[in-house]
């Protein structure tokens, strides 16, 4: 069985709240649980984790190296534009595969919206599929 976090960043406890033409309405509890349903099925054991402090994410970074997580899920939230830190974090826990999760599509979105740089330290990147993303991700990493 293998063992992926899935880490959420900057806002994604809001959803439900915020811009839900975007972001939809499930809460971030709910979002959670639909997660965790959707692969119940699947040989993978889910822990997840949520931080509007970028440090606190860096950190979930690194306990996943150090408890010998098998992957990774993160959607960085605004930290996606911006985090080098995000993204040194990632490429220091190599070779734990990362995928970056995004709920809308970030390439359609404004201009600041477009440029991610944790993608690149990522072996993929999931955008505008909704909560589906992170189920895809998942299945990612599983292969």
């Amino acid at each position: 069985m293998k063992k992926i976090m899935i880490i959420n960043g900057v806002n994604l406890n809001m959803l439900g709240i915020r811009e839900k033409g975007v972001y939809g309405t499930l809460d971030y509890k709910g979002l959670c649980s639909y997660i965790a349903d959707k692969c119940k099925d699947k040989d993978v054991e889910l822990d997840f984790f949520q931080s509007n402090c970028e440090g606190k994410v860096v950190t979930c970074l690194h306990n996943c190296y150090f408890n010998s997580y098998d992957g990774v899920v993160i959607n960085p939230g605004a930290h996606t534009h911006y985090s080098y830190a995000i993204y040194d974090a990632i490429k220091a826990i190599s070779p734990i595969p990362v995928v970056e999760v995004h709920i809308s599509d970030i390439h359609s979105r404004e201009a600041f919206r477009q440029v991610s740089v944790t993608a690149s330290a990522c072996v993929a990147q999931i955008c505008g599929k909704g909560y589906d993303g992170y189920v895809l991700a998942v299945e990612e990493l599983l292969k």
